[in-house]
């Protein structure tokens, strides 16, 4: 049996199946995230990148537009009801880049804007004969940290969990 969209996303015109927002670094599992943040918005008024925003239901995600987490820890320093907490030996959630079709450097044109961005190099350009250099993510360097995201003019590139 399919599981159905709800009546709120059919209102909302979201006929796809529902993504799990992705959450603030350092965040609890889905499950024991939901039951211990208590919405106060605390992660969300001090993230000095200003990339914490609510969803529809309150509750704290990552939007990568204005620009990238540093992982400076201060939303997980904020959160009170420790629904983020911040552990050094771990990364910070298993957000990576994906570079998809509708890449300029895929589509012959020079771009590389995401590179340039990258913080950690995870972004490297091959050589191609005749044609654009093309984009190769390295999937252990990349920190998730969303700089490519905000400097892709294609808007080629999402954050996904791995």
């Amino acid at each position: 049996m399919s599981q159905g969209i709800s009546r709120r996303q059919f209102l909302r015109g979201q006929f796809g199946r529902r993504q799990q927002a992705a959450r603030p670094p350092w965040a609890l599992a889905e499950a024991g995230f939901l039951a211990a943040c208590t919405r106060c918005g605390e992660c969300v008024d001090h993230c000095p990148q200003h990339i914490l925003v609510k969803d529809q239901a309150g509750y704290p995600k990552v939007d990568f537009a204005p620009g990238e987490c540093t992982f400076c820890g201060e939303c997980a320093a904020r959160c009170q009801p420790r629904a983020l907490q911040r552990r050094e030996q771990t990364a910070p959630w298993r957000l990576k880049a994906f570079i998809g079709p509708q890449c300029l450097a895929r589509v012959n044109v020079v771009c590389r804007a995401c590179g340039d961005a990258c913080p950690v190099r995870a972004i490297r350009f091959h050589p191609q004969l005749n044609a654009a250099a093309q984009p190769a993510l390295d999937p252990v360097r990349c920190t998730g940290c969303g700089a490519c995201y905000r400097a892709c003019p294609a808007r080629a590139i999402s954050m996904e969990p791995i």
